[in-house]
């Protein structure tokens, strides 16, 4: 069964555009609203259990299908910031740039997630 969805598309996409056009300067509630609807749309598009994405304060996901993770802290953790989290789904930044820079945290063999990002 595919994730619910909690963030409607229209808002979500609304958020991001508000993000592009002034991403230093977006609301925090704008990011927020963004972050979700991202992590929203990687576990709609790369379904499964096997990852966790997580973008702290505002979300988690839980994505590409592989060993399920039922508990405890998952094998495979990625973790990153909303402005990080915002600019990979948008192509803005790459993973291994991100990665280079320190701004995401990655552990475990299946946590990379270069063949599903830019998502738009």
């Amino acid at each position: 069964m595919p994730p619910r969805r909690r963030i409607a598309p229209d808002q979500g996409e609304s958020a991001l555009a508000v993000w592009r056009s002034a991403p230093e300067q977006a609301p925090r509630q704008v990011v927020a609203m963004a972050v979700r609807y991202m992590l929203e749309e990687l576990g709609a598009r790369a379904p499964g259990r096997s990852v966790e994405v997580r973008v702290p304060p505002f979300g988690a996901v839980q994505c590409i299908e592989g060993p399920r993770h039922t508990r405890g802290t998952p094998t495979n953790v990625i973790e990153t910031d909303g402005q990080t989290w915002l600019r990979l789904v948008t192509g803005a930044s790459t993973w291994a740039a991100e990665r280079d820079a320190g701004t995401v945290r990655a552990s475990g063999q299946r946590a990379d997630l270069v063949d599903y990002l830019p998502l738009d």
